[in-house]
């Protein structure tokens, strides 16, 4: 028996954070191996073509094995069997786990969710919580079943929760998209900021394209990283000469929000992030302290904190309908 329950600790150690271990339930729960934070991350996935299903999980685990925050993954699934389908845009169930999280990270793209479940997410942007949005989160939302949510959905004419809550909401790809990749420039205004603490310049990189936005960003956003248009898909391929790189588009920054609850949010966006984004040290960091610095915790910031991979992780590309059909939360553990 002894040696059973040292197995099981090795292993433990060895693999990362303890999930969930019921298999039937539609999402992913990491709880931190004794140095728990006392802090709830609710991480929702939920976009047809850049694989949050599988980097949402990843960062799940970083952020449980070697920061102590308790992690709940929730996915887009197929009622009929419980698998993981992004093409599913009305469904995210366990978003309910909102109501006692202390920090929101989405990347989702145009869902369109009933009532009872966008419920949860309204509630926790208006209470004035932080909040972390990845890539298409700028355009989370396309709300056409009912009209109860509509300011939030993308093309309002507020511009929905991308622009109101975020910074911005979906306008068009601005490099060529899958055939020019983004090395992230620093923003030498910000350098000393916390959540670029132990990044330098040419560390950001991503296959995916830069987005437009609209200059300056809105209220008191504030550009971290700029977004320099690669001419091909490698980090050593040279940057696009003219207008493209003149002014080069905002990829990260922070913000804040105001709900109607009257308390003010801490908002960090980027348009980083398809899921072998995570392949990359510097954007796992990126993500890592951007998380810090939204739950007030920004002096815990530490340069050479460790965001290494976690177990087994060989991300798909992004692409449309590109996703492992048939598998369960559970397959991901």
């Amino acid at each position: 028996m002894r040696r059973i329950v040292w197995l099981f600790f090795l292993l433990t150690i060895l693999t990362g954070p303890i999930p969930s271990l019921r298999a039937a339930e539609p999402f992913l729960v990491f709880q931190p191996n004794g140095h728990a934070k006392g802090k709830n991350i609710v991480l929702i996935s939920g976009d047809e073509e850049y694989r949050s299903e599988e980097s949402l999980p990843e960062l799940a685990k970083i952020l449980s094995t070697y920061h102590g925050f308790h992690c709940t993954v929730l996915f887009a699934i197929d009622p009929k069997d419980g698998t993981i389908d992004p093409n599913r845009v009305d469904n995210i169930p366990g978003l309910e786990a909102l109501d006692s999280a202390d920090l929101m990270v989405i990347l989702t793209r145009f869902r369109d969710l009933p009532d009872d479940q966008m419920k949860h997410i309204v509630d926790y942007v208006e209470s004035g919580k932080p909040i972390v949005g990845i890539r298409t989160a700028t355009h989370a939302f396309q709300l056409k079943s009912s009209p109860t949510y509509a300011k939030y959905s993308w093309n309002s004419p507020d511009g929905g929760f991308g622009r109101m809550v975020l910074g911005e909401t979906w306008i068009k790809h601005h490099g060529h998209h899958g055939k020019q990749s983004t090395m992230g420039i620093l923003n030498p205004k910000e350098i000393t900021n916390p959540i670029l603490r132990g990044i330098h310049d040419g560390e950001l990189w991503s296959k995916t394209d830069v987005y437009e936005a609209r200059l300056p960003l809105p209220g008191d956003s504030k550009t971290l990283v700029f977004g320099e248009v690669l001419s091909g898909m490698d980090p050593k391929a040279p940057p696009v000469s003219g207008a493209m790189n003149d002014p080069m588009m905002p990829i990260a920054w922070t913000k804040t929000y105001t709900g109607s609850s009257g308390k003010t949010a801490r908002v960090f966006a980027t348009t980083l992030g398809t899921s072998e984004d995570l392949l990359t040290e510097a954007n796992r960091r990126l993500l890592v302290n951007a998380c810090y610095w939204a739950l007030g915790l920004e002096k815990q910031i530490n340069a050479k904190a460790k965001v290494g991979l976690v177990g087994e992780y060989h991300p798909r590309p992004f692409d449309f309908d590109g996703y492992a059909k048939g598998r369960t939360p559970a397959d991901l553990r």
